[in-house]
């Protein structure tokens, strides 16, 4: 089969699947997620072939997007199989997975399964492609770029806490952990919840 042709099988499959991708966008900078739905298969071909980590320029894909660097995260095909990395194949194929397997949840210890997972490089039957923003472009794009949102959680290690408020060896870690507020219910006292420090050295755990 010549590239024409399997380049013509691969578009008559992605429009007998619905003719769209949907592209989940992630800012870890702002915390922001948008999806944005593709059905110009001319714009999804920067990312044909393509592996999970890799990096795609946006430029294919719009003008607002000029600029920006993706990274491929993973993604789902049409029936939900989840892409795993390391599988060389564009397909969906049967492994027998264990508990150190991403794709596969034990609920007992030593059980081993064997699970229908989704290959890591893309192709035109995904339904949604997890991408990561890398580099930002010179515009912004609404509702990802513009916008921050807080995160819930604070730091949970010692070490992690010392970084993020510039504190020395000396500090007393436990005064800067987070707390959050949970509301009260049907009249009762709103309380605040704080995690337990990982890592922290204390003169008990020097004895």
């Amino acid at each position: 089969m010549c590239i024409r042709d399997s380049i013509n099988a691969e578009y008559g499959l992605f429009l007998l699947l619905g003719g769209a991708m949907k592209l989940n966008i992630a800012n870890p900078v702002t915390g922001c997620q948008k999806l944005v739905e593709i059905d110009d298969e001319k714009k999804l071909r920067a990312f044909i072939d393509k592996r999970i980590s890799q990096e795609v320029e946006g430029d294919s894909i719009g003008e607002e997007f000029r600029g920006y660097i993706f990274k491929i995260t993973g993604g789902n095909d049409k029936q939900g199989f989840p892409m795993m990395q390391g599988v060389m194949a564009n397909q969906r194929v049967r492994l027998l997975l264990d508990g150190s397997n991403k794709c596969y949840h034990v609920k007992r210890k030593g059980v081993r399964k064997r699970k229908s997972v989704r290959g890591c490089i893309v192709g035109l039957d995904l339904s949604v492609l997890s991408v990561v923003i890398v580099k930002k472009g010179p515009e912004e794009i609404p509702g990802l770029t513009d916008k921050t949102v807080p995160r819930r959680l604070g730091p949970k290690r010692a070490s992690h806490i010392r970084k993020l408020f510039n504190l020395t060896k000396d500090d007393d870690v436990r005064k800067y952990v987070i707390r959050r507020e949970i509301p009260g219910k049907e009249g009762k006292k709103a309380r605040s919840k704080a995690p337990k420090i990982q890592r922290l050295v204390t003169p008990r755990t020097l004895r």
